[in-house]
C-alpha cells in the first residue's frame, strides 16, 4: 500500500467557538442594553378631544417620563389641540394623562400621568454628541412595546422651520440620524450610548432620514417654562435676516467672523422703533456674537421682554450701538 504523504492529509476542520468574539456582538450588546435601559420609561400615548360628554381622538404618538412625579415629554405635533389622552407603558401600566403645556414653536409638550408611571429617563446633553455616534431611537408606536431602532448621528446643528399662527422660527440644531423611525414613533426617546436621553424624536423626513430636537440648554429652558406656566413667553424684535461672513476689515474691527444681515424690518416692530434698516449687519446682540439666526433665537425667551437689548450694527462702513425693547411674541 503506497505511502500517503503527510501534507496530502486535510486538516480537521474546526468549528469557531459559540463563545469566539464576534465583531458584531459589542454593537448589538450596546444596543440591547439603551434598549433595555430606555424601553421601560416610553409610552404609547393616544390623544383625545372632550366636547361635552364625549371624547374624539385627536392623535397618537411616542412620550417618555422625565421626572419622578410623573411628567412626560413629547412632541407638540403629538399633542395638538388635544385635552388629555391615554399612556400605555411596556410593563402593562395605563394611566390617564393630562396636558400641562405645549410649544409648537420647539415641537416639545409636557403631559402628566394622573396615576402612578415607571421611573424616569436620565436626560444627557446633545451638545455632547458627534457625528458617527451611536444612537438608538426608542419608541411605542400604537402600542408596540418597545419599537428600537440603531443608527448613528448623521448630521448635527440642522434646522426644522416651523409655524405657528402667524410666527414663524426654527427648530434649532436638530439631530439627524440614520436610525429609521416607525409611525407613532413621534415623541419617543433618542438616546446614547450611556443611556442617557439626548433627543425627543420629531419626524421622518425621508426614506432613511430620521429628526430629534435635542436636549440642550435651550430646550431645558423651554421644558422649564412648560412645566411653570404651560407655555413659552417669547420676545418679539420683527426683523428677518439671513448670516454673512463679515470682511476681513469688519472682522478686525468688531472681534467677529459671521453677522445677520438684516433683509426686512417689519413695520412699527420693536427692530424698527430700534432704528434698524434693511442691509444692516448685526454682529453682536445683548453682549453675545451672532453666526446665525439661532444665535439670535437662544436670546429671545422671557427675560428679554420689554428689557433694554443692545445690538451692535455694521451700517456704511461704521459700527453703530442700537438699543431695542423686544415685546412679547404673541400668538397671532
Amino acid at each position: 500500500m503506497p505511502e500517503v504523504p503527510v501534507n496530502a492529509i486535510p486538516e480537521p476542520r474546526i468549528e469557531p467557538s459559540r463563545d469566539a468574539v464576534d465583531p458584531l456582538d459589542s454593537y448589538s450588546e450596546s444596543v440591547v442594553r439603551i434598549a433595555e435601559t430606555v424601553t421601560p420609561h416610553v409610552a404609547a400615548v393616544q390623544m383625545e378631544v372632550r366636547r361635552r360628554d364625549k371624547t374624539f381622538p385627536t392623535g397618537a404618538g411616542s412620550a417618555v417620563v422625565f421626572t419622578e412625579d410623573g411628567y412626560l415629554l413629547t412632541n407638540a405635533h403629538v399633542v395638538a389641540n388635544a385635552d388629555g389622552g391615554h399612556a400605555a407603558f411596556a410593563d402593562g401600566t395605563r394611566t390617564e394623562v393630562d396636558v400641562i403645556g405645549a410649544d409648537p414653536l420647539s415641537d416639545l409638550a409636557v403631559l402628566r400621568g394622573r396615576l402612578t408611571v415607571p421611573q424616569p429617563v436620565e436626560l444627557g446633553d446633545a451638545a455632547r454628541l458627534r457625528v458617527g455616534q451611536l444612537v438608538v431611537a426608542v419608541g411605542n408606536p400604537l402600542g408596540l412595546a418597545g419599537s428600537v431602532t440603531a443608527g448613528v448621528v448623521s448630521a448635527l446643528g440642522r434646522s426644522i422651520p416651523v409655524a405657528a399662527g402667524r410666527n414663524r422660527r426654527v427648530i434649532e440644531d436638530v439631530i439627524q440620524t440614520d436610525a429609521a423611525l416607525n409611525p407613532g414613533s413621534s415623541g419617543g426617546a433618542l438616546a446614547d450610548v450611556a443611556g442617557r436621553v439626548v433627543g425627543i424624536n420629531t419626524a421622518v423626513a425621508g426614506i432613511g432620514l430620521g429628526l430629534a430636537v435635542p436636549i440642550n440648554s435651550t430646550t431645558r429652558r423651554i421644558i422649564s417654562a412648560l412645566l411653570a406656566d404651560g407655555r413659552v413667553r417669547r420676545a418679539y424684535l420683527g426683523l428677518v435676516s439671513t448670516p454673512v461672513p463679515l470682511s476681513t476689515r469688519d472682522g478686525l474691527r468688531t472681534g467677529e467672523r459671521r453677522g445677520l444681515r438684516v433683509v426686512e424690518v417689519l413695520p412699527g416692530s420693536p427692530a424698527e422703533r430700534a432704528g434698524l434698516r434693511a442691509g444692516d449687519v448685526v454682529v453682536r446682540a445683548g453682549g453675545q456674537p451672532l453666526a446665525n439666526a439661532q444665535s439670535l433665537q437662544r436670546l429671545l425667551f422671557a427675560d428679554a421682554i420689554g428689557a433694554e437689548f443692545p445690538l451692535a450694527v455694521l451700517r456704511d462702513g461704521g459700527l453703530r450701538e442700537l438699543i431695542a425693547v423686544p415685546q412679547e411674541m404673541s400668538a397671532g
